[in-house]
């Protein structure tokens, strides 16, 4: 099987040496000396301040709306993993939909401000495939609307807008290290957090609110990172240029081979960004040509994803909102396999089948 994506395993061996580490110290949790080496190494790496490992990308988001005091009313986008929206309705957080840019497929920043009321508290855009929101006009929004704002940067390991790390935009960015993530720690994820006061609060926060072993002074929750994921991310942190390369290739030779069939359509990449070439989606004319192409993918041993889909506003939990453009793209749009080891014998394979059924 051809899967839409296939975990990255680092050498046996490296992560054996940072096992025996663990055993020879029995630290295993509890900001562990690894996780911190990770948490510097990464800050280092990704051009940050203020990187905040925790154990998951979800509860990073969650940390994100306690920490921050959000209530009633958020601005999101219907086209995102579920995690964008359960997240906030978990936490008792009102959903409130903008549609998306049909090109870019981020939130329609146009449409914002005609949604927020005097409920609304936050803005939680996602940076869809790793795509840069137009993040400039969404701080803009955000500052004269006196609204926070969390980027779901799931996908944006290792991006840049106009030079600099696209995870500096915002109240808060967060990163999931999932294992199907470029970057991944087994599961996991991180917090990037621009003001000191906020990062320290969120380091007793993810820990029980215990700011000392005797002391709680926040209400907290157990959020941490454990030793065993930071040494994974060690490992993956070492090989991460050699995976970018190695995607990027995959890519690129995906847009060489199917820019002139002119039934598909691609995403449109923030021109101000870099890119890490997480996600390889494509836009069909119609869903049943998705399903034609799919169904014929499927009996050839290669699973792509419908990704996203459903469009969030259909979640039975959240109120459905009038979100034409992402209703129609999440039913016409396919990611196709991309992972480090794909090779280019079986990308071939994919690319045929789809030029020949679309």
């Amino acid at each position: 099987m051809i899967n839409v994506t296939k975990t990255y395993l680092p050498d046996i061996d490296k992560y054996k040496d940072y096992v025996n580490k663990i055993y020879d110290s029995g630290w295993i949790t509890n900001n562990g000396e690894l996780v911190r080496e990770l948490e510097k190494r990464l800050e280092k790496y990704l051009g940050i301040g203020n990187l905040i490992l925790v154990s998951n990308g979800t509860l990073a988001l969650q940390v994100a709306y306690k920490v921050l005091g959000i209530s009633g009313d958020v601005i999101t986008t219907p086209f995102s993993f579920v995690a964008t929206t359960s997240s906030l309705v978990w936490e008792g957080l009102r959903p409130r939909y903008v549609d998306i840019d049909e090109s870019t497929l981020n939130i329609d920043v146009d449409k914002i401000e005609e949604k927020i009321s005097k409920d609304t508290s936050c803005i939680v855009p996602t940076h869809v495939f790793g795509n840069g929101c137009d993040v400039d006009r969404i701080k803009y929004i955000a500052e004269k609307n006196n609204l926070k704002v969390i980027y779901d940067a799931a996908h944006c390991f290792g991006v840049n807008y106009n030079g600099e790390s696209i995870l500096n935009y915002g109240d808060i960015s967060i990163l999931s290290f999932h294992a199907t993530k470029i970057f991944h720690t087994i599961e996991g994820g991180a917090l990037i957090i621009n003001n000191d006061e906020i990062a320290e609060k969120v380091r007793k926060m993810i820990n029980f609110g215990f700011a000392s072993h005797e002391k709680i002074t926040e209400l907290g929750i157990n959020a941490k990172m454990n030793e065993f994921q930071a040494a994974m991310g060690l490992c993956l942190l070492d090989d991460i240029g050699n995976i970018m390369d190695n995607r990027k290739k995959i890519y690129e030779y995906y847009i060489e081979s199917l820019k002139e069939n002119k039934s598909l359509r691609f995403q449109d990449i923030n021109k101000k960004c870099t890119m890490n070439y997480s996600y390889f989606p494509i836009i069909f004319k119609s869903e049943e040509e998705l399903i034609r192409v799919r169904d014929r993918l499927l009996e050839n041993g290669i699973m792509p994803r419908r990704y996203f889909y459903p469009s969030l506003n259909k979640l039975p939990y959240v109120q459905d909102e009038q979100v034409n453009i992402s209703d129609d793209i999440s039913l016409r749009i396919l990611c196709l396999p991309i992972y480090n080891s794909l090779v280019k014998q079986d990308q071939d394979k994919v690319i045929s089948i789809i030029n020949k059924y679309v």
